[in-house]
């Protein structure tokens, strides 16, 4: 089982505008981390959410969608503090900007003391978003990866800067993962904002360095470019759809890498056999995927049987 780790929250999209003063919303269930489990398990994964959960009625709806979804829930952490919400703006591309509200909230307040063990099931731990930056979440996310050396780690920092403004301290945290990491996967968004000016390829060099296995960066409708520390450098052109929104396409992608990495139950094992033609595949598996989740609205994400892979 693959344990994702990270926030659960919901997301409220504008769906019109009923005069001044007057609005309705279409609310979601969502979070990155939240995706990726549900992603993984519509990709015939095995998939965990560890996560603080509110018994609020947000939080309870947000666990019933989980349970119908197939995602095993034992590592919920049960609190009586309130769901994060985020707004969700859309720009003329139907890419997605966030305005979060979750101070104190269930996922961002988890602590170290909080954590419940990782059991014999867990093959791989999967972190990103706000929950790597946010304390005390971060601090514990980041115990739970030194507990797990012996097992797969992947990373998506998917950097969100109304919850986090700092980009020094996204930095950090994410310097401090890289010897647990054994794949990172970035947007080219998200590396402009942390690291501005630096070449994907160079950073990917230094994170592989650090000693991470595999890098990933994407780029929207452009190119993915992929490097692995045996020598690989891979490129793949997404296939070309017309965009609804691009909500949850990131996560779609890192669900679909990692479906395909932990097949045969060996995450580890795929990655050490993984040559220039399997990465290619893998990315342009991965790619489809997230071009599927884009012809929605939101992040519905796809199942297997709905990526088709052209030529």
């Amino acid at each position: 089982m693959y344990l994702v780790c990270g926030e659960a929250l919901f997301d409220f999209f504008l769906d019109e505008e009923d005069g001044p003063g007057a609005a309705t919303y279409q609310a979601r269930a969502g979070g990155s981390p939240f995706n990726v489990a549900i992603g993984l398990s519509r990709l015939g994964q095995r998939s965990g959410l560890l996560t603080g959960m509110s018994t609020d009625m947000l939080g309870q709806r947000l666990r019933q969608v989980l349970e119908a979804e197939g995602v095993e829930t034992g590592y919920l952490v049960d609190t009586d503090r309130k769901t994060t919400i985020s707004l969700v703006g859309l720009d003329a591309e139907g890419s997605p900007a966030y305005q979060f509200y979750g101070q104190n909230s269930a996922d961002v307040s988890l602590t170290i003391d909080e954590l419940p063990p990782l059991g014999d099931e867990v093959m791989g731990l999967h972190l990103g978003s706000y929950s790597i930056a946010a304390r005390p979440v971060a601090d514990a996310l980041e115990q739970a990866v030194s507990w797990a050396r012996a097992r797969f780690i992947s990373l998506d920092p998917n950097v969100r800067p109304t919850v986090e403004p700092d980009m020094e301290i996204w930095a950090d945290r994410i310097a401090r993962l890289l010897p647990y990491a054994d794949l990172i996967k970035i947007s080219r968004e998200d590396m402009d904002i942390v690291y501005p000016g630096r070449a994907p390829a160079d950073l990917a060099a230094d994170w592989m360095a650090a000693g991470v296995h595999v890098v990933i960066v994407t780029d929207g409708g452009d190119a993915v470019h992929g490097w692995t520390r045996d020598g690989s450098n891979v490129s793949v052109t997404p296939p070309k759809i017309k965009v609804v929104d691009a909500v949850g396409a990131g996560d779609t992608f890192q669900a679909a890498i990692l479906a395909e990495l932990g097949i045969d139950g060996d995450p580890l094992g795929a990655i050490a056999a993984l040559d220039a033609e399997r990465f290619e595949t893998l990315l342009r598996y991965a790619a489809t995927a997230a071009a599927v989740t884009c012809t929605r609205r939101g992040a519905d994400m796809p199942r297997r049987d709905d990526i088709k892979i052209e030529g």
